[in-house]
């Protein structure tokens, strides 16, 4: 036996549709009755069509507002280990501690700082601001606090 011998099984195999070829089984109209939306090929209503009105959503009150806010580019004191003197962003992004380019840049109070640094930042934490003073540093602000504690 070799491969040109092999045939399917009887009735292993079924021929497709061919719908639209003429009369004699699936002819014609291929079951789908006659003309109409329905009877086109891909067309139907889409799952949340409601007869043409005005949808659901769109006659449901609106309440409340969306706050865009202010996201920022979050830094750690217990993250400015190695880091001496004066601080800005750039100083932050060669220390892969800053990594979006256009968001402003806050200082958190999470873990301790041992070195007298100078940081120029977009917002800081009070608590954060007193453990730089209490080390001996001093923290700069870019922008105006009351703008960058919009969060």
């Amino acid at each position: 036996m070799k491969l040109h011998d092999l045939i399917p099984a009887p009735g292993s195999k079924k021929n497709r549709k061919r719908v639209g070829r003429g009369p004699g089984g699936t002819d014609k109209t291929a079951g789908r009755g006659h003309k109409g939306q329905k009877s086109r090929s891909g067309a139907g209503k889409g799952q949340f069509f409601q007869g043409g009105g005005s949808t659901l959503i769109s006659r449901l009150p609106k309440r409340g507002f969306n706050n865009v806010g202010t996201t920022f580019e979050v830094v750690n004191l217990s993250q400015l280990d190695g880091l001496s003197g004066t601080v800005d962003r750039a100083a932050l992004e060669a220390a892969g501690l800053v990594r979006r380019k256009g968001r402003p840049v806050k200082l958190l109070a999470r873990g301790e700082v041992k070195a007298a640094l100078t940081l120029h930042v977009d917002a800081a934490s009070e608590a954060a601001v007193k453990a730089i003073e209490a080390a001996g540093g001093s923290v700069v602000l870019t922008q105006p606090q009351a703008e960058a504690q919009a969060e």
